[in-house]
């Protein structure tokens, strides 16, 4: 062979060679993180070689991607700062966030176009161990959306289970959550000029501290709050539901449907502030210390088809509103 063609040859089977192989700095779609032996972060977390943590996969799954739980672990605590969605639905996967830090936070208000990541946890339980200072079983400060689903939080002692205070529009989702055992179950503060749409279904939350739900705009502006909470159970905690919409901050403004607030050491709804306008439906509300109280002109309205009886004080509501 001439020596111009064997180098010819050469420099084709060479392009053919790296053609065949894939980038070093590749990102998965989808990655899995193991409890088991297999489970080491240095695996590029394919389902043959998984992960250990997630903050080991969340560095080798591309933005909008999904790391999912091959068998039962626990996978550390985590900061997302993009796109992606968590899912130990089938399996156990937990987080121990012991020791004063946050379970998940999510805050992309340092990358180049913050506001804009969407995050779905599922399946996944959130503890805290018990530990002081507590913090957050999960923080949201910057991001679209986040939607939690199928999840335990316990154990937050002074922190929060899920604290959502966004800096900008920000659109929070619950579906079949648990919390107990920390300061607030739920806390909706938008901070600066942030605000939040929440939708929530099928709650337990009990025995915190604080209040169960609460909604509060003191340090908002934009547009506040607006939510609804359906089919939902709120027990044993200071406050059942708490919403503070004083009258230089933006409004709150609600639902309450088919939601049982019983056997809370101090108020089952509790309303302040002018800017706090709270409608109530097909509800309990018993054997709270107060039933519903108010104060700063909020309101607290009612469709008639509630049971508020058995508290210590029932207090009142405020307009009847026609039948839904």
């Amino acid at each position: 062979m001439k020596m111009g063609n064997r180098i010819a040859l050469l420099a084709a089977t060479g392009v053919a060679a790296f053609g065949f192989a894939a980038p070093v700095s590749a990102q998965a779609t989808r990655t899995w993180v193991s409890g088991g032996i297999d489970g080491d972060d240095v695996n590029p977390c394919s389902r043959t070689a998984p992960c250990k943590t997630f903050a080991g996969a969340i560095s080798k799954t591309a933005a909008g991607g999904e790391i999912d739980c091959l068998s039962p672990g626990g996978f550390g605590t985590l900061t997302i700062t993009k796109s992606i969605t968590i899912d130990c639905s089938g399996t156990y996967g937990s987080v121990l966030n012991s020791g004063g830090i946050n379970g998940f936070v999510i805050n992309d208000s340092a990358t180049a176009t913050p506001g804009t990541v969407d995050v779905i946890l599922r399946g996944v339980s959130i503890n805290g161990a018990g530990t002081t200072p507590g913090l957050n079983g999960i923080r949201f400060i910057s991001g679209r959306s986040l939607v939690v689903e199928n999840v335990m939080i316990q154990n937050q002692k002074s922190g929060n289970g899920i604290s959502f205070q966004p800096q900008a529009a920000a659109v929070l989702h619950l579906e079949n959550v648990t919390i107990t055992n920390g300061n607030n179950g739920v806390l909706v503060q938008p901070t600066g000029l942030g605000s939040a749409r929440v939708s929530a279904r099928h709650l337990r939350i009990h025995n915190n501290s604080g209040a169960g739900f609460r909604a509060d705009t003191s340090g908002s502006g934009s547009t506040g709050v607006r939510f609804t909470l359906e089919d939902t159970d709120l027990q044993q905690n200071a406050n059942g539901v708490q919403f503070n919409g004083p009258p230089t901050a933006a409004d709150v403004r609600g639902t309450l449907t088919r939601v049982n607030v019983s056997n809370n050491s101090g108020n089952g709804i509790a309303a302040s502030g002018s800017r706090a306008v709270v409608a109530v439906t097909d509800s309990t509300i018993t054997g709270n210390a107060i039933g519903v109280v108010t104060s700063a002109s909020a309101v607290v309205n009612t469709y008639t088809d509630n049971a508020l009886s058995g508290n210590a004080s029932d207090g009142v509501f405020g307009a009847a509103l026609p039948p839904r």
